[in-house]
């Protein structure tokens, strides 16, 4: 059968940068599944977003779908003329001669053959598309005119081709044609295409419109890494600010512009954030001092005839007047100590049912000081930088750019005097707020935010505000992976227990419940190690309810993991799941679990008497009992030690009968069994492991 290539544009206004990406992938997958389901089959979709066009290509699409031949059963042979009446109606059919009769064991039925035709693929298409238009998942999408259509933003074009032939259809009044539009003023068209090589190569060279966003990014960051090599400057890399100027420009153009020097006064962190949130621009650096340099890099849609100077210009002016807002921000700011904010804090509520700020800083002050000990902090600089940590909240450079909240803290607690432990603290109390941000390693900086993230958790679990399912309001699994990767990363002794139990306070009549939070712990813990690489079954084998320190436990799996990826790993595995089997079949039978001492008079065979001497040597080497160490090293050397069973219970399964005619021999030989068992188990629970 013949085939075709689909193309497909959406064209419209200036589709919003945030959504492009997305909006491409469900394009793909609408119009794959939408395909699919009528019986096409076909190759990838491929799929583009730029500010203006959604476009969709598929090669190799069918003429048309297969044909469908379906039986459908029927009534019985001799059945009431209502009931065959109803089945021909449901069958498309006329007469009941139009049926076969099939046999069956229950007698004679009538089966309809109902055979269709497989639709043709632009009948298909100009089914699919307006359907797929109007049902578009945008987030947000609007209407216009006097149509009750919505889409992101107004509609202008479709082009829909099938081997470059239009495929003629229409939505929202706007009917297929064989035309684009290019960049609105180097290369607006329209212009006639035929194809998606065509269409790709004119909107390039006439319509100056690059398709691929993979493309504009990379020329963004070459032209970026030219201009700053040009000029020896060096770029503060921002990913999101770069994946949004993608979306903004279809012919991007790199441009370097020149700042006020006086602004350079400012923090850092205020100049980036006013280019990168209000204008869109990149900051370099002076590569020798790393300090921001008086110099910005704006990407423009155009190729200007003058190399983009009055651009650049007109920027600059755009930006001194964001700088002069910042700067009387951090003026007026500076005017009143960081110390003298706390007690506006009273008046900035954290949750109804959980008090104020103010509240929330008191409690996180004394617990950071009670946390102290166990991350080598000095409790007076904890204490002081809890108080003053969410101070910066009432400033006005933080009401401006929230997400400056803790980095102005800390530019002001320096300029207030406070120790640099403090300030550093304050700064970075909220961290790490997701998987890829850094983690605090300067003990009064840790015990911080140890203290406001674990006070958060057992607010709201006091308040029963817990997540559930997709929904998370409060962040609350943050917060948890927050205190897990501060106790992993830092190598932090922590109880988790202990820690929420130091924490928890009482909200009404309710306090949080601990054991649940600890078991939510555990929960965001696998997934944690698990998108470390650690293997899932590992983790089970390893976390039991009574688990809280979660440094031991993330060291015992890597052993674990290490130990079985040898031979005496395997072999001990083995040999250890032989003897629960065999032990589980047992306790089945009886209802209970096999308990008790081994009877050394029982032992009768040299291999079980072997097994027990080498069981009671191993523990001999080791009372005070396995997995106490604590440590990775000391797991390592628990499970080389474990190891020395290997052979024994090899040589045990290969030369004694467990299930002896004597009764006490054969109680006392799953005895033994089961001290294998009572071995291995504070290590881990090696039934739970695969292999």
């Amino acid at each position: 059968m013949s085939t075709s290539e689909l193309l497909l544009e959406i064209f419209c206004e200036e589709i919003p940068a945030r959504m492009q990406t997305c909006a491409a992938s469900d394009l793909s997958r609408l119009l794959g599944d939408a395909l699919k389901e009528l019986g096409f089959s076909f190759g990838a979709v491929r799929s583009y977003a730029g500010p203006r066009r959604l476009t969709a290509v598929i090669d190799d699409l069918p003429a048309k779908a297969p044909d469908v031949r379906e039986e459908r059963k029927g009534p019985r042979v001799g059945a009431p003329e209502q009931a065959l009446a109803g089945f021909l109606r449901g069958a498309g059919l006329d007469n009941i001669d139009q049926c076969e009769i099939q046999e069956a064991k229950k007698g004679s039925f009538y089966v309809a053959i109902i055979e269709k035709s497989g639709l043709a693929a632009d009948e298909a298409v100009a089914q699919i598309i307006p359907k797929l238009m109007r049902e578009f998942p945008w987030p947000k999408s609007m209407k216009w005119g006097r149509s009750d259509f919505r889409w992101v933003r107004p509609l202008h074009g479709i082009l829909c081709q099938l081997d470059g032939q239009r495929v003629d259809f229409e939505v929202a009044g706007i009917r297929t044609s064989d035309e684009v539009y290019g960049h609105r003023m180097m290369g607006p068209g329209p212009f006639t295409v035929s194809g998606f090589a065509d269409y790709q190569k004119t909107l390039a060279e006439k319509g100056k419109v690059v398709l691929d966003a993979a493309t504009r990014k990379t020329m963004i960051s070459d032209q970026i890494a030219a201009l700053c090599t040009a000029n020896n400057l060096e770029l503060a890399e921002d990913a999101a600010l770069l994946d949004e100027v993608t979306g903004l420009a279809e012919w991007p153009v790199a441009l370097l512009g020149a700042m006020d020097a006086d602004f350079l006064s400012l923090p850092a962190e205020v100049i980036q954030l006013s280019m990168a949130k209000h204008q869109k621009y990149f900051t370099v650096r002076d590569p020798k001092t790393g300090k921001v340099a008086p110099h910005f890099i704006v990407i423009a849609n155009l190729q200007a005839p003058d190399g983009g100077k009055a651009i650049a210009q007109g920027n600059a002016r755009v930006l001194s007047a964001r700088l002069a807002d910042a700067r009387y921000f951090w003026d007026t700011d500076l005017k009143t100590p960081l110390e003298a904010r706390v007690e506006k804090l009273r008046d900035v509520v954290f949750h109804q049912k959980l008090g104020s700020v103010y509240d929330k800083m008191e409690r996180v002050a004394v617990l950071a000081v009670d946390l102290s000990p166990f991350v080598g902090a000095d409790g007076g600089l904890a204490s002081r930088a809890a108080k003053l940590a969410k101070a910066d909240l009432t400033s006005e450079m933080v009401v401006e750019f929230t997400s400056l909240q803790g980095v102005m803290g800390r530019y002001y607690a320096l300029e207030s005097g406070e120790d640099a432990a403090v300030a550093d603290a304050i700064r970075d109390h909220y961290k790490p707020q997701g998987p890829s941000d850094s983690v605090p390693t300067d003990p009064v900086s840790v015990a911080v935010a140890l203290a406001d993230k674990l006070d958060t958790l057992v607010g709201f679990w006091a308040i029963n505000e817990k997540p559930t399912g997709s929904k998370d309001p409060y962040a609350l699994r943050r917060a948890a992976l927050g205190v897990i990767r501060l106790v992993l990363e830092n190598g932090v002794k922590l109880p988790l227990k202990k820690a929420a139990q130091l924490a928890n306070f009482q909200v009404g009549d309710a306090f949080a419940d601990v054991n649940e939070l600890t078991r939510f712990f555990h929960d965001r813990l696998k997934v944690y190690l698990r998108d470390s690489g650690a293997r899932h079954d590992l983790i089970d084998a390893v976390l039991t309810p009574e688990q809280d320190d979660l440094v031991s436990i993330t060291d015992r799996v890597k052993a674990l993991g290490e130990f079985l990826e040898t031979p005496d790993g395997e072999q001990l595995l083995a040999g250890a799941k032989r003897a629960s089997n065999i032990l589980r079949i047992e306790e089945k039978k009886d209802g209970k679990a096999v308990s008790g001492e081994v009877d050394k008079k029982l032992l009768i065979e040299p291999a079980e008497t072997a097994l027990y001497t080498t069981l009671t040597l191993a523990r001999g080497d080791n009372p005070g009992g396995w997995g106490a160490s604590g440590s990775l090293e000391g797991y390592m050397m628990d499970l080389q030690a474990l190891s020395a069973l290997r052979k024994p219970i090899d040589l045990f399964f290969e030369n004694v009968l467990v299930n002896d005619s004597n009764d006490a021999i054969r109680v006392n030989r799953l005895r033994l069994l089961s001290e294998i068992r009572c071995a291995l188990q504070p290590i881990a629970d090696f039934d739970k492991i695969a292999g």
